[in-house]
């Protein structure tokens, strides 16, 4: 038979509420009592039932968070940093990923909401607000992640994408170059936040915006280094190559380093190239990787606290625009071997 909560407290001599404010976590419980209550705890193997403990507060403890794609190693790396944020704040991460497809997304979204989470996460793949129907009916606390929904006026936390395109070219100007392209994607928000940085480098640094330089494309987060390479090799066809070139994320300008050095020229001699992301194996790949950390532990940190707060219902009405600096990381496919 189960193990439930009275049996433990019957066992010790304490009343049920006492129990519960050990496994919750409760300040007002003597040291020694919390021990006692720890270690029986420990040795019956007791495991909460959580669905029964929302049914009866009306609260799951858990949060959604639904990404367009798990192989992409930005949505991991901000999973990761939002679980441990939400973790010590008492809450559980329910994860769920829309595979770029707005279907999808919306169901991923109602079976998110029939599980009863408190609140929900999304970095959305949605052209209008159709998919997000169930989401806004909700009455429920929602942060956008990473993407903004131009239409949608909520809470969001994400880089500031338009100062990661400025220090990447400003970086590749740094580096005496001049003919720098740019392998973007303008469909997203993110891509476009980038390309505006990217722009607004090139002005500052008194640099013309060559278009024939400029490739956009869709599906770079998941197919990002066979649509890099593509690109690249299009960026090679020009009757001046550049000599540098800004990548959308990692994996895209993983692609462009091979096609370059497919193409028998030099990384960074020939043609620079930085992403965006900073992926774990950028220091461990053919030509190490230069790119822009977004800091996804303090994306993480930040909107486990903003979820948190709204809540905890302290939060001012005001929608909250939570934007984390970002950083060039530079390797060795801009500035060479040290």
């Amino acid at each position: 038979m189960a193990i439930r909560l009275k049996d433990i407290a019957a066992d010790l001599g304490v009343s049920t509420i006492t129990v519960s404010k050990v496994l919750r976590n409760k300040p007002d419980v003597g040291e020694a009592t919390r021990r006692r209550v720890l270690k029986r705890v420990k040795e019956l193997n007791y495991r909460p039932n959580l669905l029964a403990r929302g049914l009866a507060s009306g609260h799951s403890n858990t949060i959604g968070l639904i990404v367009p794609d798990l192989v992409h190693t930005f949505f991991a790396e901000f999973a990761k940093g939002l679980k441990a944020g939400l973790r010590k704040r008492g809450y559980q991460l329910v994860l769920a990923s829309a595979e770029e497809d707005p279907q999808m997304e919306a169901e991923e979204i109602d079976n998110l909401l029939a599980r009863g989470v408190d609140a929900l996460l999304l970095a959305s793949c949605q052209t209008g607000t159709e998919g997000l129907r169930s989401l806004l009916e909700a009455n429920l606390p929602y942060i956008l992640i990473d993407r903004v929904l131009p239409y949608l006026s909520t809470h969001f936390v994400g880089t500031d994408d338009v100062a990661a395109g400025a220090m990447a070219t400003a970086h590749l100007v740094s580096c005496n170059r001049r003919r720098i392209a740019h392998i973007g994607n303008s469909e997203l928000s993110t891509g476009a936040d980038r390309f505006r940085g990217y722009q607004q480098a090139l002005q500052m640094a008194g640099l013309p915006q060559i278009d024939s330089l400029v490739v956009h494309r869709v599906r770079l987060e998941e197919a990002g280094d066979k649509v890099g390479f593509a690109a690249m090799a299009k960026l090679l066809q020009s009757k001046k190559r550049p000599d540098a070139v800004f990548c959308y994320n990692d994996l895209s300008a993983v692609g462009a380093i091979n096609c370059i050095l497919e193409a028998g020229l030099n990384v960074p001699n020939d043609i620079a190239v930085i992403g965006c992301g900073n992926l774990r194996l950028a220091t461990y790949l053919e030509v190490p990787l230069s790119s822009i950390d977004q800091n996804t532990a303090e994306l993480g940190e930040q909107a486990a606290s903003l979820t948190t707060t709204l809540l905890s219902g302290t939060a001012t009405p005001e929608f909250r625009d939570i934007r984390v600096q970002p950083k060039v990381v530079a390797r060795a496919s801009t500035v060479g071997k040290a």
